[in-house]
């Protein structure tokens, strides 16, 4: 299959989602070369064609508008839009499961939710601006890669209230793990440690990108809590001398 215009314009989609060839790589199973040379030839499968479409979450009807949406990418959304998901918990749940780039299907299967309530889910979601709901149930976010929850905000408050359940667990499993480690370090390595950290959380966030294209069932939810504060435990700040 070689179309120039249209492998022109799902470059752009790419540009527009932040995504890279590596990206594409990871989730075809392909080199990341292969992918370059897929783009500079402007020819591949339709197959193959079809997937890095998926990737994006664009169609064909979408390409042959060459341009991407000029609807700004949410990297954030207002306290007053988080604080409307977590008044409902349903709500909340539809958002969670879209944003993890679960389909309607998907969702119908793994909870308990009715066609016609979970599409009006989706539809207040579009309304918020955090998904588009296309013909066949499709959907496509309209957040950027960089998209996060408020700090200390609504939605992070309801999960930190929640930190008992989640760390009432062994982390013993594949792909799990628990680390606390109490360190005396300068202010300069403690930013240059949690630059670090942050770039273990762009990581996750891409992989979560790159394997969207795979089943559900092979890619099960996993949530990763990264936190750095200056802190000593209660018993330790009762025993400080004044």
């Amino acid at each position: 299959m070689a179309f120039p215009t249209l492998f022109d314009a799902l470059k752009l989609h790419f540009k527009a989602r932040g995504l890279t060839y590596a990206d594409a790589a990871r989730a075809l199973d392909i080199s990341e070369a292969t992918v370059k040379r897929i783009f500079s030839r402007r020819d591949c499968s339709l197959d193959r064609f079809a997937s890095l479409c998926d990737l994006v979450q664009v169609d064909l009807s979408e390409l042959v508008r060459v341009q991407p949406r000029q609807r700004r990418l949410l990297t954030q959304l207002s306290h007053a839009q988080e604080q409307t998901l977590v008044a409902d918990p349903r709500l909340l749940l539809v958002a969670v499961c879209a944003l993890n780039q679960m389909g309607m299907e998907d969702m119908l299967a793994a909870y308990r939710l009715e066609r016609a309530e979970c599409t009006t889910l989706l539809l207040r979601l579009e309304a918020l601006g955090l998904l588009e709901l296309h013909p066949h149930d499709r959907i496509r976010l309209c957040v950027a890669r960089t998209f996060a929850w408020i700090p200390n905000g609504p939605i992070m408050r309801h999960f930190t209230a929640r930190a008992a359940d989640y760390f009432d667990h062994p982390f013993d499993a594949a792909g799990e793990s628990m680390r606390i480690v109490s360190v005396r370090v300068s202010p300069a390595a403690a930013v240059g440690l949690v630059a670090r950290l942050e770039q273990i959380a762009r990581d996750y966030s891409e992989q979560h990108a790159a394997d969207a294209v795979l089943p559900l069932d092979d890619r099960p939810a996993l949530s990763v809590c990264l936190a750095v504060r200056h802190w000593e435990s209660p018993e330790f700040r009762a025993m400080k001398r004044v």
